[in-house]
């Protein structure tokens, strides 16, 4: 196929175009020298006119090209590659939670990191860790903070931030950022709440649970509310763990929020639980859809707590661990250390927020012997 003629275009010096009749378009060009007459000749397309490339922006770019204003096309794409290449040796805040990501696949909360980077650390996702400030820090907390994000919120955002940082300094990605221009100071975050229900409430608990349709996913919040197990250890539970014979359930490692498996009680109360619930086609006791680890319980949580009246800032299945561990402190019968191996606790100082509970029920108890002294050393004295 014969290419089209090169036409010289008559208004414009240094500009040419050729005509394509099968697609109706013209290719522009332009020739140009830089650095005088004895410079070489430099000859490149600088687009269609079905891109909207016309014979006076054609004229326009050649004499950006001959001032030096803009690179030819050869050198520019050169230097686009060493930019790329240069870019590749750079490591991003991006780059190092790509790493980071990499090095830890089965992390639990790997889910809601990914959140967390997205929500509130994608606005640093470009730059190097020694670009990043602690004025930069301040602006995200500002900016959480504004939005009416929560205290823990935040601190959580910045504590992956933390981690990230860290990774990519053991990694040898990034030097250890320098105090002097870059402290993530989190925000203070009371976490010593502690919920406990009052007999009121927990009746109408139970008769919420006992209205509830799906009496197996009821079961979930029975066995919390009688066990004080944390929610992933819940979600996580297979029969296998149920050990009938002993009267033990087993808490699997993988799900535990310290990665160790641990063990507690079958109580009468959890054995009746257990026992209540229909079987499926699951390894789970409380499997979700095609019979998979359950990964949702809100729905049946929200659904309870509006029933049962609870208050609005009860944790349907949190709340249950800590009025569960409220309860056994608040009988003063029951020492701390056994409740941090019920609650599996991995120090005894996540236990304490219980000890004035269980103080408060001891003077109680002591104070029953104020009343034995009556009005002795009160009275008149009798010789």
């Amino acid at each position: 196929m014969q290419k089209a003629k090169r036409e010289k275009s008559a208004k414009y010096a240094g500009v040419y175009y050729r005509f394509d009749e099968k697609a109706k378009e013209r290719t522009y060009y332009i020739m140009y020298r830089q650095g005088g007459r004895g410079a070489k000749l430099i000859e490149e397309p600088v687009g269609k006119s079905s891109s909207g490339m016309t014979e006076a922006k054609a004229s326009m770019i050649r004499a950006d090209r001959m001032r030096g204003k803009e690179l030819p096309n050869t050198e520019r794409r050169k230097e686009e590659a060493q930019a790329k290449a240069a870019d590749k040796e750079r490591w991003t805040l991006q780059r190092i939670w790509d790493a980071y990501q990499r090095a830890h696949p089965e992390h639990k909360s790997r889910a809601t990191d990914i959140s967390r980077f997205n929500h509130y650390l994608s606005v640093l996702a470009h730059r190097m860790v020694a670009d990043i400030s602690t004025n930069d820090i301040d602006q995200i907390r500002l900016e959480a903070a504004k939005s009416g994000k929560k205290p823990a919120t935040i601190r959580n955002a910045l504590a992956l931030l933390s981690a990230i940082i860290n990774f990519g300094v053991q990694r040898g990605y990034c030097k250890s950022p320098d105090p002097s221009i870059l402290i993530i100071k989190k925000p203070r975050v009371d976490n010593q709440k502690t919920e406990m229900l009052s007999d009121e409430e927990l009746s109408r608990l139970v008769q919420a649970l006992d209205a509830e349709e799906d009496q197996d996913a009821a079961s979930l919040i029975r066995l919390a509310l009688v066990t004080g197990m944390r929610k992933g250890a819940l979600l996580a539970l297979k029969w296998e763990d149920c050990d009938f014979v002993r009267s033990i359930i087993t808490l699997r490692g993988e799900a535990a929020k310290k990665g160790k498996t641990e063990h507690i009680p079958m109580t009468t109360a959890a054995r009746s639980v257990l026992e209540s619930i229909h079987k499926q086609n699951s390894p789970y006791v409380f499997p979700g859809r095609d019979g998979k680890q359950r990964t949702d319980y809100r729905r049946i949580a929200r659904r309870v707590k509006r029933v049962a009246a609870l208050p609005e800032d009860f944790r349907p299945l949190h709340g249950l661990r800590h009025n569960y561990a409220s309860r056994l402190a608040s009988t003063g019968e029951v020492d701390l250390y056994t409740i941090q191996k019920l609650l599996t606790h991995s120090s005894p100082q996540m236990t304490q927020r219980y000890a004035h509970l269980r103080d408060e029920t001891l003077m109680k108890a002591a104070s029953l012997v104020d009343g034995m002294l009556g009005d002795f050393g009160h009275g008149e004295h009798h010789e």
